[in-house]
């Protein structure tokens, strides 16, 4: 099963800015993963290519990586994602673009549990990092809500203890 799945967030910033956020992923001062409700990102070193790791039951390896402007990540784990997801700082006009894409082909057990789980909780989450990166550049957040699905497999998968959805305050 083929999967391309896209967020962007236009934000009033500079790509210096912007690209500073996505440096930061993974280390003690990470301005854009939503930390505080969702499970960490961690490497077995500073962000650069080869790094590995990833966030909960997600693994990959940066395969690519242009300081300020991307990052790209190779999917290891769950079995059966096969590709690649990353964020890009995209200059335009006075503003910028983050963008989050995600292209994987989905076998045997993703199949099933990619639109049924991990889909409805990587759009949150992602959603939840645009809003991070909206106070970590002092302007307003805009929080998409989580779907009643979301919050329910966030209990699920927590053993009845989720976290709530946290709104990032403006210089968070």
């Amino acid at each position: 099963m083929k999967v391309i799945n896209v967020h962007e967030r236009e934000l009033n910033a500079s790509p210096a800015g912007v690209g500073a956020l996505v440096d930061s992923l993974a280390s003690d001062k990470d301005l854009l993963w939503p930390k505080h409700s969702w499970p960490r990102m961690k490497f077995d070193r500073p962000l650069a290519v080869g790094a590995t790791g990833g966030h909960g039951p997600i693994r990959y390896v940066v395969e690519a990586y242009t300081p300020g402007r991307s990052i790209r990540f190779r999917f290891l784990g769950p079995k059966g994602f096969n590709g690649f997801h990353g964020y890009d700082v995209i200059p335009a006009g006075y503003k910028v673009i983050l963008r989050h894409t995600l292209e994987m082909r989905a076998r045997g057990p993703a199949i099933v549990t990619w639109p049924l789980v991990f889909c409805p909780m990587h759009n949150a989450l992602i959603e939840d990092a645009f809003a991070r990166a909206e106070a970590s550049l002092g302007l307003t957040p805009t929080v998409r809500l989580w779907s009643r699905w979301v919050k329910l497999l966030r209990w699920f998968f927590s053993g009845g203890k989720a976290p709530k959805q946290i709104t990032p305050k403006k210089g968070d």
